[in-house]
């Protein structure tokens, strides 16, 4: 499977500390607890986060693993891994990729992949490796977002980019929706080696400053840069905020439901 850079999700350093300033509060930072909640995460435990971006997952599970714990990040793209380590906070950060962990077998008690699956180039050989590096008895907790016409803002806002800039440009936004259908994800999942993983679909909340600072986030900590120059950027901005007004509160800041799937799949023990 190839995957272009925009649909890959692959950024630049600058984007990628746009998307940690961003993105992160706006949307990942609130699913961070949840799906360390999921993967049951204790003090002590060896962790693997894969797919890690600029961190929050990572380190939210360093916060619960302790002091007597150990907590890895990797991710392939090296502006993320940059803006990570600026965090500094004693985890192991790695560039490499998902479907080539360089970890030898059982190596973990837990593996995380928030909103990365999505992105592999090969997801069956991505979650093997996951499987691989997992001990006996632990567990792999992995999200995905739910499908985009299941949150209303992103559901707008990528048929308002595709009236203004084409069908490329929509699909950059509409790439971490590929898997929200249940029937493709559990299938991605059964073909990975996580038959029988429990799959729920909790409901988050994305959150943003106000319409400029959502077409920001979108714009210029994803991958829309190479499809939407700067004069383009304000027309978004002006379209926006005269037809996405409905997911703007009283104070002009924006919220609306971004639901996503969460799986949890443990590894029995292995055969005598």
């Amino acid at each position: 499977m190839t995957t272009s850079t925009a649909t890959a999700g692959q950024l630049s350093t600058s984007a990628a500390e746009i998307y940690d300033a961003f993105f992160v509060p706006a949307l990942f930072g609130a699913w961070a607890g949840p799906l360390c909640d999921a993967a049951g995460i204790a003090k002590g435990n060896r962790v693997l986060d894969v797919a890690c971006g600029t961190g929050a997952t990572t380190r939210e599970a360093a916060r619960r693993a302790g002091d007597a714990g150990h907590v890895t990040g990797i991710d392939r793209n090296d502006g993320m891994i940059s803006v990570a380590r600026s965090h500094g906070d004693g985890i192991t950060w790695e560039e490499g990729r998902a479907e080539e962990l360089p970890f030898p077998p059982e190596s973990f008690d837990i593996v995380l992949c928030q909103f990365g699956l999505m992105f592999f180039d090969d997801r069956v050989a991505a979650l093997g490796e996951m499987r691989r590096v997992l001990r006996p008895g632990g567990r792999i907790a992995l999200s995905v977002w739910d499908r985009a016409a299941n949150s209303p803002g992103y559901a707008a806002m990528i048929a308002l980019i595709e009236e203004m800039f084409g069908a490329d440009a929509a699909g950059a936004l509409r790439a971490p929706f590929v898997l929200g259908d249940l029937t493709a994800f559990s299938e991605v999942l059964e073909a990975g080696g996580l038959g029988g993983a429990r799959v729920t679909t909790p409901t988050g909340t994305a959150r943003f400053a106000s319409i400029r600072d959502w077409v920001r986030t979108d714009v210029r900590g994803w991958t829309l840069s190479e499809f939407i120059d700067d004069a383009g950027f304000e027309a978004l901005v002006a379209a926006a905020e005269q037809r996405l007004s409905r997911f703007v509160d009283a104070d002009g800041s924006v919220r609306f439901p971004a639901p996503a799937h969460v799986a949890l799949w443990s590894k029995g023990p292995e055969p005598d």
